[in-house]
């Protein structure tokens, strides 16, 4: 278990650094963008990319179902087989991507007929532009076999390498445009089409040379009982995928029509801002989830078990972690952020976070069914639960509850009954024992967290708003969740892991001295 815990530490760290770095680089390279195409030609590359964006849903589970059976076959150790999933999952890749091809190719002279709104002088630009994103989502595409590889070989180093590299990429094209003397619109388009059949090359050369699986050869490795397992696999996933975006944009529409749109500036601001701070904890589960599948291909059902408890107990911990103090200090936050803060915003991005943090608890769940393979019936429920929420706030919004009722709906039916349903399949499929989950995750979560939060909240109390009453709360919030955690919350195979760690990185230090 220690090896297991050094090597998603490790590579947790190396997607931290990427995440650290892509995320300033963004930032940079969207203030370039922004004043380099103005506003005008920056919501239309937005308005052209988000048409696009729709279909994204439909490769992402394909991508999920992809890198459950990588991990899985790379567990059983089985080579041919992994042969076999990668040339299916190469073939089931490239006729999606002419596929979505030739249907965004279709949507195109409707979306330019009368649907976006674009000023004339601009439609030709529009067109490059759209073209462009095509092309580029095709390469995104074609990707995803050799992203899954990478992901079941656990290597996250040269991943989050690939990625820093596409972000200065993405810098590079800022550059050209602020000082391009062409249709700056036209270029920024052309230029990002091209960024995805880079990166593409580079991972396909580097697969090609460093996994064996990752051979081309269809006729040899063809397998259709394998393509039938996998298509229904993505089915099942593609069917949870599309009523969770369906209801995320539909409660967005319903809050719309009864309440206008200041609540959906408040929804906008709620859901930026948990974004960041759930980025945190999903960086640490894209290390974890290969070892799930992995574990679960090697038939130890022990480890997986044990891995996706430790997935939901340190992702609950880490999003804890900043958003303990973020709530607490929340109207003072928006006032700095926005200056003009949007009604109901405060309570609705307090809600948003505690959503998700209800969320974390059984995060790794999902990824442990997922495992198992076996997920229709798990499916089907949890696309209904997904669905409930837009049924029942429209319900109480047409008996004038308040705006807020919305999340209350959504924590309930997402957070609460989703995590009840992970855990009793989780039991049901893997023989996960309740009192197990109990005692490895909720009891020690909730007990840090009541510590956490009361702490920071005297804190809150004891001061006048203000920078220095931030500072205090999270300084206290962070010194009591390092004490509370070192002493209550962390088993003795945890406190070994995390000491070795730091021996070896003062290791490395004095050395370097």
């Amino acid at each position: 278990m220690s090896s297991v815990a050094n090597r998603v530490i490790k590579n947790t760290g190396f997607l931290y650094a990427k995440m650290g770095i892509t995320m300033f680089i963004s930032l940079y390279t969207t203030r370039l963008i922004l004043n380099s195409l103005g506003a005008s030609d920056f919501g239309i590359f937005n308005i052209v990319g988000g048409a696009i964006a729709m279909l994204g849903f439909l490769n992402a589970a394909m991508a999920s179902a992809t890198q459950r059976f990588m991990s899985y076959s790379e567990g059983e150790g089985n080579k041919e087989k992994q042969k076999s999933i990668f040339n299916v999952s190469f073939i089931l890749h490239l006729c999606i991507s002419l596929v979505v091809g030739i249907a965004l190719l279709i949507a195109g002279l409707f979306f330019f007929n009368g649907i976006l709104n674009i000023p004339p002088d601009r439609v030709f630009a529009a067109k490059v532009v759209y073209g462009s994103l095509i092309v580029s989502t095709v390469f995104t595409v074609m990707t995803v076999p050799y992203d899954a590889a990478m992901n079941a070989h656990e290597n996250m180093k040269y991943y989050a390498i690939v990625g820093i590299f596409e972000s200065f990429l993405k810098l590079a094209v800022a550059f050209i445009c602020v000082y391009t003397s062409f249709d700056k619109l036209v270029v920024y388009g052309s230029l990002m089409a091209c960024i995805p059949l880079v990166t593409l090359t580079i991972m396909r050369v580097y697969c090609h040379k460093h996994y064996e699986e990752c051979v081309i050869a269809p006729r040899v490795y063809w397998q259709k009982g394998l393509m039938k397992e996998m298509t229904s696999f993505a089915g099942w996933n593609f069917m949870v995928s599309i009523s969770s975006v369906v209801t995320q944009n539909g409660l967005s529409i319903v809050l719309n029509n009864f309440w206008g749109t200041t609540l959906n500036a408040a929804q906008g601001v709620g859901n930026q801002l948990c974004g960041q701070l759930q980025a945190f904890s999903n960086t640490m589960l894209k290390a974890v989830n290969p070892v799930i599948a992995k574990s679960e291909g090697q038939n130890n059902r022990h480890l997986m078990l044990q891995v996706s408890l430790k997935g939901c107990k340190f992702s609950y911990l880490l999003m804890i972690f900043f958003s303990i103090p973020a709530t607490i200090e929340m109207p003072y936050i928006m006032k700095i952020w926005l200056h003009n803060v949007p009604q109901w915003a405060v309570l609705f991005c307090q809600l948003q976070i505690l959503r998700t943090i209800i969320e974390m608890l059984t995060i790794s769940l999902g990824n442990a069914i997922s495992a198992h393979g076996i997920i229709n019936s798990y499916s089907k429920l949890a696309s209904i639960l997904n669905m409930m929420p837009l049924l029942f706030t429209w319900l109480l919004f047409r008996f004038d509850f308040a705006p807020y009722w919305m999340y209350v709906v959504w924590i309930s039916c997402w957070s609460i009954l989703g995590g009840i349903l992970k855990l009793f399949y989780c039991k049901r499929l893997c023989g996960l024992s309740y009192k197990e989950y109990l005692t490895a995750v909720f009891i020690p979560c909730m007990v840090i967290t009541i510590i956490v939060f009361c702490a920071g909240y005297m804190v809150n109390c004891l001061f006048e708003e203000g920078l220095i009453r931030l500072v205090c709360v999270c300084l206290t919030t962070t010194i009591v969740f390092i004490l509370v955690g070192w002493k209550l919350i962390l088993t003795k195979d945890e406190k070994y892991v995390i000491m070795n760690i730091l021996n070896k990185f003062r290791n490395k230090i004095s050395v370097l001295k």
